[in-house]
């Protein structure tokens, strides 16, 4: 039985030999014992010589400022080199990686096979431009999370002739192939056969290098004001959450609805079963951009968000925090804040309250009563998220008509380079935490106009 590595897994096959010294089988064998070398644990000066190459792709242009990814490579490049042929699980390389909790679920979370592919496209790009010259080529095969090693070769090996064997130079006869013939063709068949495997692979290289230049083309065909806005969350490691409003009522549609008020009512009686119809819409347009910039976003209820999500994630809250309820806990804005009025002819109606109004502005805005519902007030608010790290995002209006125009004000090129004029960019291109306030001019429950009121840049 002969063991070997194939796409960086160990397998093992039953080999049939010919006659102990038939050529035929020591080339049979020592094809595969090639390739077994080409990925298994390297002798000192090779592993060295790998080490370095890693290095080299990290510091590459390639993988300039894939913070994420570089650190995966490195992880991956260890594991490979120190543990050879012992395979990984998406699991380790979410909790030892990128930080994800110890009930991280595959299943659930496509984070790892998401930066695996980013990563096998990263490599690929690298050998099909800077690393043209290299040596030492790493791969990431598909299906697996461990990494390939394989020197370059300098064109075929010329065939040995002792290899030939006597016995067969001996037995030939006129009536009977002559075996010199077969010395000759054997190699020749044999360069042939690794020129085509190598033709193939240059195919699957160039196909995978394609694939990544069409996904840069496309961020990169984006509006530049898209580019700008959400740079913070389409650069992130993980895809960012949308944490839609995900209201807590009692009672059923049939006998009526009512929010869940805590004081007196059951706990077990919620029912968390709806949302606006503003945030379905406001979901679609946001899926729209991220599309165009070449990114996933992961959806998920406000009612099920935890602490550990809020913290380890760039978010993307949908609703206001009547029915986000997460955002009681997390403040989504401080200078436009979401408040019940206590009295008057408004009383019970949400409002957005101006804890510091400028010359001019009002101190409380509110929607008409309605119904019909004529104009509406919304609050958008990017924000620092519970980890320095991450950024969070509030798009929200008092009722879910609001909201819905807030998500679409900034998913419009015209309206969101309005915003970035007035706002602060960075030399380096990041939009600096703001709080702004919308008035929605509503027509048959459709947001038709927005005009933007109020704007703070604050140092969250």
């Amino acid at each position: 039985m002969n063991r070997f590595l194939s796409r960086g897994k160990y397998q093992t096959r039953v080999i049939p030999l010919p006659k102990p010294n038939s050529y035929l089988a020591e080339t049979y064998v020592s094809c595969y014992a090639v390739r077994y070398m080409a990925v298994t644990s390297a002798r000192a000066p090779e592993k060295e010589q790998y080490s370095r190459q890693i290095e080299r792709l990290v510091n590459s242009h390639t993988l300039h400022g894939s913070e994420s990814l570089c650190r995966l490579l490195r992880y991956l490049a260890e594991h490979a080199l120190n543990h050879p042929g012992a395979p990984l699980k998406e699991y380790q390389i979410a909790t030892e990686v990128f930080g994800r909790p110890s009930d991280f679920d595959p299943q659930l979370d496509s984070t790892i096979r998401v930066q695996a592919g980013r990563l096998r496209l990263k490599l690929a790009e690298y050998y099909a431009n800077e690393g043209l010259d290299d040596n030492i080529v790493v791969e990431l095969p598909k299906g697996t999370y461990v990494l390939a090693f394989h020197q370059r070769s300098n064109g075929p090996e010329k065939p040995r002739p002792e290899l030939v064997p006597k016995d067969l130079e001996r037995a030939a006869t006129p009536s009977e192939p002559n075996p010199r013939r077969w010395n000759l063709a054997i190699p020749i068949l044999t360069v042939l056969l690794c020129a085509a495997v190598a033709f193939i692979v240059a195919l699957l290289a160039a196909r995978d290098t394609a694939q990544s230049l069409t996904a840069h083309n496309s961020v990169a065909n984006a509006p530049a004001s898209f580019q700008t806005f959400w740079r913070a969350f389409v650069s992130g490691p993980e895809e960012p959450w949308v944490v839609f409003s995900n209201g807590a009522f009692i009672g059923r549609p049939e006998t009526g609805l009512r929010y869940f008020d805590a004081s007196h009512d059951d706990r077990s009686k919620i029912l968390d079963h709806y949302t606006g119809v503003g945030e379905v819409l406001a979901i679609h347009e946001l899926d729209r951009v991220f599309n165009l910039l070449h990114r996933d976003l992961r959806v998920k209820r406000g009612s099920l968000l935890s602490l550990d999500d809020a913290k380890n994630n760039n978010l993307i809250f949908v609703g206001s925090p009547a029915e986000n309820l997460s955002l009681l806990e997390i403040p989504g804005s401080e200078q436009f804040v979401f408040r019940r009025m206590t009295s008057g002819p408004r009383k019970g109606d949400l409002a957005v309250v101006n804890v510091h109004p400028q010359p001019g502005e009002e101190k409380v805005f509110l929607a008409t009563p309605g119904p019909p519902l004529t104009e509406d007030y919304a609050v958008i608010s990017l924000v620092r998220g519970l980890n320095p790290g991450r950024t969070m995002l509030m798009l929200a209006g008092t009722t879910t008509i609001g909201t819905q125009a807030a998500v679409e004000y900034v998913c419009r090129q015209n309206s969101l380079e309005e915003l970035l004029l007035r706002l602060s960019v960075s030399d380096s291109g990041e939009v600096k935490p703001f709080e702004a306030v919308l008035r929605v001019k509503v027509t048959r429950g459709v947001p038709v106009e927005t005009q933007l009121v109020a704007l703070r840049k604050t140092t969250q």
